[in-house]
């Protein structure tokens, strides 16, 4: 089997384990109805509770242990698991990206299968299982194993250097849609096999973890793994990371003018060392590469780059894009836990609450699948600045249409939530590497994600204020979310315009001076010699 083949296939195993492990848990939405039918934690509720339920909504038909609308303790207990889950699965990204770091992709899936395994038969076998919750502890074991399987996958970009844009787009696809796991299983219970119950579902789905393990130990490359930084660095700038083209490209496609090489490379010199992290001098390629970037990006682009992760941790460039991170992150996660009832109250009808949520349930697998060329373009034709604006300004229409009792508005407000999602995250590592570099991403963007998790397992205080303190009604918890997505974004682009306003001044002035005193210096001589074999190339 040739080269390029067997890289093809590891391509494709890759994304058919994504699209069953990566993240299923956000498919919650859907999975909640089948675990309030199966009456997992029915037990919490007291006989006052059911027959208020039943009384006050003559609607609704009593199934099995309980009704389709659960009691309050059940309903806080329910989505807890989904907030632990959603939690871990972003505080375990900093663990993913050392195992990587340190072990390699071989150990990294090995471990995520072993936890997908564990995850899937502590939720099989729950109703034998007395001395820990099942429910919660399988729940958090599929939330820990899906990062596992899906961040070492990265790696297989490297393999197809022409198409890693195209490779990563598709991994990350499978993230995206990995939600639709748990909705078609809603999908089979409730219209064919009412008898597909969590216990034989979970059985089968061992399946998953056993495909990973197989494919990982026969399939899959063992050797040659690229940190995520590399992995970035070959995404943004095209670029291995000892800053030359990649095995096979013959550079074509970005041979520049020789006047305009030689403007930015000297403007470029003046604010930057041309040594890296490593002390390693960077290629005639990665200057004028990160020399275009700067321009392009009005000089955010290594703003932090040379820097220690601690020394960039401390910035206002990491601590004000946590700020808008946990926000943002909690603002989803809560509506993905709570969408049901949330609708119920604003729409003051079940009916339409449900509708709401079937709708939901197929748009966030699709729409963040049919979202990733777009985010793409965006990314490719917009400054970071820009890209960070439209995230904020996104965030900001959807959580005011999320305050309006009206269907049509929420469900415009749904379909932009699902399409921004994905756009949200994706923005978020393109200003990390841009802005930190390459050398410091998996500490620096792992720190991030790891720490907003933490934060937002404060999600449970918000879902229980709105059932106790504000009886149910969304609208005080989602108008403060709103508030503060308004103040932590305006902070942050704020900053970044003023500091990226004065470095692209001060780039201005070097080209200036450039300019009048008509000297260009001289590129050392083995860059010159480099340039001119690539050039020739």
């Amino acid at each position: 089997m040739g080269k390029v083949s067997l890289q093809l296939i590891q391509v494709i195993c890759a994304i058919t384990w994504c699209l069953f492990a990566a993240g299923p848990i956000f498919g919650f939405a859907a999975l909640k109805p089948i675990l309030i039918q199966e009456g997992v934690y029915s037990g919490l509720c007291t006989p006052v509770d059911g027959t208020a339920l039943l009384a006050n909504a003559s609607n609704l038909v009593p199934l099995k242990e309980g009704s389709l609308k659960p009691c309050t303790a059940q309903d806080l207990k329910l989505n807890f698991m989904f907030t632990l889950g959603a939690g871990t699965t972003n505080v375990v990204a900093l663990l993913v990206g050392y195992v990587l770091d340190v072990y390699g992709p071989s150990v990294c899936v090995f471990a995520g299968s072993g936890f997908l395994t564990m995850g899937a038969l502590s939720l099989a076998l729950s109703s034998k299982i007395s001395f820990f919750d099942p429910y919660i502890t399988g729940y958090v074991l599929l939330a820990v194993g899906g990062p596992f399987v899906f961040i070492s996958t990265f790696q297989l970009a490297n393999g197809f250097p022409n198409k890693s844009g195209t490779i990563l787009a598709l991994l990350t696809g499978a993230f995206d849609s990995s939600s639709a796991l748990f909705f078609i299983y809603r999908l089979i219970y409730q219209n064919w096999m009412p008898s597909l119950t969590l216990k034989k579902f979970f059985t089968g789905y061992l399946i998953v973890p056993l495909f990973i393990f197989v494919c990982q130990l026969f399939i899959m490359p063992k050797e040659s793994y690229k940190s995520l930084g590399a992995v970035q660095k070959l995404e943004i700038e095209g670029l291995d990371m000892n800053g030359n083209l990649p095995e096979g490209e013959d550079g074509s496609r970005i041979i520049p003018d020789e006047t305009e090489r030689q403007s930015l490379l000297s403007s470029h010199s003046n604010v930057h060392p041309v040594l890296s992290n490593d002390s390693r001098r960077k290629s005639v390629w990665e200057n004028y590469v990160e020399a275009k970037l700067e321009k392009k990006t009005k000089g955010i682009f290594g703003v932090m780059h040379g820097y220690s992760a601690s020394e960039q941790i401390k910035s206002p460039w990491f601590v004000l894009m946590l700020a808008f991170v946990i926000i943002c992150m909690l603002r989803i996660n809560y509506f993905v836990a709570t969408v049901r009832s949330q609708e119920e109250f604003l729409l003051g009808s079940h009916k339409l609450a449900l509708k709401v949520n079937s709708i939901f349930d197929v748009a966030l697998p699709v729409g963040g699948l049919v979202s990733i060329p777009f985010i793409g373009l965006v990314l490719d034709h917009c400054s970071t600045l820009t890209a960070i604006i439209l995230v904020s300004s996104i965030s900001l229409v959807i959580g005011i249409l999320g305050l309006i009792p009206s269907f049509s508005l929420n469900l415009l407000g749904i379909f932009m939530l699902v399409a921004y999602r994905p756009f949200y995250y994706t923005v978020v590592s393109d200003y990390c590497a841009k802005v930190f570099g390459f050398d410091t991403f998996g500490t620096v963007y792992g720190l991030l994600m790891c720490l907003s998790g933490i934060f937002n397992l404060g999600q449970s205080v918000l879902d229980r204020s709105t059932h106790t303190t504000f009886n149910m009604n969304p609208t005080p918890i989602n108008s403060i979310l709103v508030a503060v997505t308004a103040v932590t974004s305006t902070t942050l682009i704020v900053y970044v315009y003023k500091e990226s306003k004065a470095r692209e001044e001060r780039m201005q002035v070097f080209e200036q001076m450039e300019t009048t005193t008509k000297t260009t210096p001289e590129a050392p001589a083995e860059e010159s010699a480099q340039y001119g074999t690539l050039n020739a190339s």
